[in-house]
């Protein structure tokens, strides 16, 4: 068992400035869009949450690094496709003025766009939203307001936590490790049995984590991955092509009933839970439509139970950053039928909700920084212990 470290109107050009500090002290939010329709209706649907603040409203990448100099900004909503400068040559400025701050990129739904983002999300950028095709689309009740919402006050309370940890004593052979106090981790043990597949869960900053894990593991193992990263269609298609430009790996959408390949990373397709169901004498992969858990779809619960009933205990998941607790119950499921999970740390999380929810819950072997994850997947896929 491993434990280790961890607006002036909506509709202006240029930047408000605030100085008074509200007592709550709410999520600092910068919105930067060229269009002052898109800028008021994004700041309507912020503003409606207590805890956020739109206290600048730029028209132009631009402005908006000019506008870091003076405001005191938690959270960017970045548009990409911008006069001036756009949300891709703003990024690296943005975050060399300001390196901790959180990059939401905003884009249509286009694989243009698509594409952008992800390269924008490899440069730094914590999370993307896709944005309606038509301004009426947009309010604080349909599904991109709830997720807007969500994104920002997430990111933004990350962003204010600093993460100031301290020390607290865990079982197990590891010394004292770095957590809150209120966050006990008990660690159990790791199944003996050598895994048949390796299951990932991710969400916000996932594609980088994914980068990075998948990356490190090319070559090394040779199982069958199946991924569920909470992403819309477009997205995940291109996410697939990015896993295999940037780490070797052979990695596509699923598609419904395709027969399960080893050193093949198998990708859950935007609005379709991937579960996978027994054909006479060999498993294969199904997308389905059933309702969304957890606000999502797709989403890891249902991956979980189902490779769950059908490997058992020779299941070894990984739940990477992201906001919110999906994978907590497949996580349980999985581990009551013997499966082994082991979850990124919160110091190299960008928002610890979904690998924090199953570290808590005592459902981890290890809980590793995400550079020490591909060591620990590797050992227990070559039939090592912890």
């Amino acid at each position: 068992m491993v434990l280790e470290n961890q607006t002036q109107s909506p509709g202006a050009a240029t930047a408000r400035q605030t100085d008074t500090q509200p007592a709550d002290n709410p999520v600092r939010v910068m919105v930067v869009d060229d269009s002052a329709v898109i800028r008021g209706l994004i700041t309507r649907i912020v503003e409606a949450d207590p805890q956020l603040r739109v206290v600048a409203s730029v028209s132009d990448g631009q402005r908006a690094v000019r506008s870091l100099s003076s405001n005191r900004i938690d959270v960017i909503i970045l548009d990409i496709e911008m006069p001036v400068m756009d949300g891709l040559t703003a990024l690296p400025e943005l975050l060399k003025a300001d390196p901790g701050i959180k990059v939401i990129m905003a884009s249509t739904l286009t694989i243009r766009n698509a594409d952008i983002s992800m390269r924008a999300m490899s440069l730094g950028a914590a999370d993307y939203i896709a944005k309606p095709t038509a301004s009426g689309e947009i309010n604080g009740r349909d599904e991109f307001g709830r997720t807007l919402v969500e994104k920002v006050r997430s990111l933004g309370l990350a962003r204010r936590s600093g993460r100031a940890p301290v020390a607290t004593a865990v079982k197990g052979p590891t010394p004292a490790v770095q957590l809150h106090p209120s966050q006990k981790i008990e660690l159990r043990p790791a199944s003996r049995v050598k895994p048949r597949v390796l299951a990932l869960g991710s969400s916000t900053g996932g594609p980088q984590a994914l980068f990075t894990l998948l990356g490190a593991l090319a070559g090394r193992i040779s199982l069958p991955v199946f991924l569920t990263q909470h992403m819309p269609a477009t997205f995940t298609k291109i996410l697939a092509q990015h896993v295999a430009q940037n780490t070797s790996w052979s990695c596509a959408e699923a598609t419904d009933r395709q027969p399960i390949e080893a050193g093949c990373v198998h990708v859950a397709p935007g609005d379709y839970h991937m579960v996978v169901e027994q054909a006479g004498q060999q498993p294969i992969l199904r997308l389905t439509t059933t309702p969304p858990e957890n606000f999502c779809r797709p989403s890891v619960d249902p991956m979980l139970r189902s490779l769950a009933d059908i490997y058992g205990n020779s299941v070894l998941t990984v739940i990477l950053t992201g906001m919110g607790s999906d994978g907590l119950k497949g996580s349980q499921y999985l581990v009551e039928k013997g499966g082994t999970i082991i979850a990124q740390d919160e110091e190299t999380s960008v928002v610890w909700g979904m690998p924090g929810a199953v570290a808590t819950n005592g459902l981890c072997s290890a809980v590793l920084p995400l550079d020490k994850l591909a060591d620990c997947v590797v050992k227990l896929a070559e039939g090592g212990s912890l």
